[in-house]
């Protein structure tokens, strides 16, 4: 087992230079750029403000407001908030727009008309959260955003996170062969054994599995390491990575691909012409092949969501327990100090239970993908 990990070092290597293809794919399909002057700024000055003055308003705690706050992307990063003083990160900002690119921190944002350079940041309406032009007319072209928001600087600091692990673990196998593993090699170790013999192993087989582990590591590390990051309340932590579906739709496509790819010509001869099924069901209408082309696309998809979904209701159910303290705090202070009590039990709950689920659906995606591998290069058996 020592000389297994001697000799393929470049596994741990291969696995972290994947790493840029997820942010490439996802900077270029969403948001992606250069930052710039990233400094602290009061947040009654920034995005934040607008809930406090939403409060002010209506006089009452907005629950969804607060949740939707925390769980979608954003293009500040809150930092902390204690009484009535909050603080948050600006991101950077970065536009085309008729041939153009304008670039500025989203502080320039924190004004009463939220707006600057031409450009807007709604607080409301169907536009919330996206930067527009400020007084934009049917006519006009599209405002092209490729700022590094909150979801984006979170994908940086872990991708920066693993390759640092990674290329340290790997270094430290390439110097001490043959010795007993000592501190993060010895976290490390059965992880990816376990990837190795219960994932690739077994769903891809002995003779393909190896051109696969790079993939499959990169894809369950980075959805574990994410996982925990969210579930830290502070810097740079809580930040909804694995909750946003763009990115587990990046994910998605890229075993999509990879399956697509991979397959060989007993795979695609399957679809065509699915083995034990009735004729009847392939002619006149080739019923089976198109249920077979719609589950190469359901696959990914059912990738997609599973991630997804999981991911935001944790965050959301334990947001939701933060919020009954509020509400009935607001009814009555007694009640509100009572309510906190069993808010905060389900909350440790959560947390402990959203440690599983962390590995749960890093597991699940990383087993999915490497039996669709599988599917595809398996081999007909002569009889």
């Amino acid at each position: 087992m020592r000389r297994y990990f001697a000799a393929h070092t470049g596994f741990f290597f291969r696995a972290v230079l994947l790493i840029p293809f997820f942010l490439f794919f996802y900077g270029f399909t969403l948001k992606v750029a250069a930052q710039e002057n990233v400094n602290l700024v009061p947040a009654r000055d920034s995005v934040l403000a607008a809930n406090e003055h939403k409060e002010n308003k209506t006089g009452k705690f907005n629950a969804g407001d607060m949740i939707m706050e925390h769980v979608v992307d954003n293009h500040d990063w809150h930092i902390l908030e204690a009484g009535n003083f909050e603080l948050s990160i600006p991101l950077p900002v970065i536009l085309y727009y008729e041939g153009k690119i304008y670039t500025f921190c989203s502080s320039k944002f924190h004004n009463e008309e939220r707006s600057y350079m031409g450009f807007s940041l709604p607080l409301e309406g169907p536009d919330k959260g996206k930067i527009i032009r400020t007084h934009a007319s049917s006519g006009d072209p599209k405002v092209y955003d490729f700022s590094i928001t909150k979801t984006v600087l979170a994908i940086i600091i872990s991708a920066l996170l693993m390759l640092w692990i990674f290329i340290s673990v790997a270094r430290t196998y390439s110097r001490n062969h043959n010795k007993a593993p000592t501190g993060m090699q010895s976290l490390l170790e059965p992880i990816i054994i376990f990837i190795r013999d219960d994932i690739a192993k077994s769903s891809i087989g002995e003779k393909k599995y190896q051109k696969y582990m790079p993939y499959l590591l990169t894809v369950f590390f980075f959805i574990f390491l994410n996982n925990i990051l969210g579930l830290i309340p502070i810097f740079p932590g809580g930040a909804n990575v694995t909750g946003n579906i763009a990115v587990t739709m990046v994910m998605a496509v890229f075993t999509f691909i990879l399956t697509t790819v991979s397959g060989n010509r007993h795979y695609w001869v399957d679809i065509v012409n699915t083995p034990g099924v009735p004729w009847w069901l392939k002619l006149p209408v080739p019923l089976m092949p198109v249920v077979e082309i719609i589950g190469i696309i359901t696959k990914p998809f059912v990738l997609m969501v599973r991630l997804f979904a999981n991911i935001t209701a944790g965050h959301i159910i334990a947001l939701g327990f933060v919020s009954l303290i509020f509400i009935f705090g607001a009814m009555n202070a007694a009640l509100g100090y009572g309510v906190s009590l069993v808010s905060v039990a389900f909350m440790i709950f959560m947390n402990l239970l959203e440690l599983l689920v962390a590995f749960i659906q890093a597991y699940v995606f990383t087993l999915l993908s490497a039996l669709y591998f599988g599917l595809a290069t398996i081999e007909p058996e002569h009889h």
